[in-house]
């Protein structure tokens, strides 16, 4: 456990204490998280920037604003990724029927073996972190963050 210095002045026992633990540990965790997958990433010879792109275009056919929104950044800093993987011959673009000035980026078949090369390097990786078992607890942990995640976006589209 680590020793966290109190950050704000709430009561040790309440609930806004305990978010503002949660929120600070979640940051920490994001940059921990962050460093292990530039760790992993530059093993396929890519940035972990670059990882996530390829992961957010791999589903379905995207515009890079669209892929903006999923990863919760600007468009600009997608595009600098989409623009590195359209030059890489990672990815490429298709027609957007909706908005021809926004194409689709989708994943080539380099990109796809790459995104399956680092995807089983992050399998080797996860086995020092969790072990199968883990799975149900992480699933637990997942469906709060979920929750709170949809919460805030919620309360966000209020506000704007």
């Amino acid at each position: 456990m680590t020793d966290r210095q109190q950050v704000v002045n709430f009561p040790e026992d309440g609930i806004d204490a305990a978010l503002a633990s949660f929120i600070a540990d979640v940051l920490e965790l994001a940059g921990l998280f962050r460093q292990a997958a530039d760790h992993i990433a530059h093993q396929a010879g890519l940035t972990q920037t670059l990882w996530y792109a390829l992961s957010v275009f791999s589903a379905k056919p995207l515009t890079v604003s669209q892929a903006a929104r999923r990863l919760g950044t600007t468009r600009q800093a997608v595009q600098r990724s989409a623009n590195e993987l359209l030059t890489r011959g990672l990815a490429a673009t298709e027609t957007n029927p909706d908005h021809r000035a926004s194409p689709f980026i989708v994943l080539t078949p380099g990109g796809r073996d790459t995104l399956s090369r680092i995807s089983q390097i992050a399998m080797e990786s996860r086995t020092q972190w969790f072990s199968d078992r883990d799975a149900p607890n992480l699933k637990t942990a997942h469906a709060e963050v979920t929750r709170l995640r949809d919460a805030l976006r919620r309360n966000t589209n209020q506000v704007t």
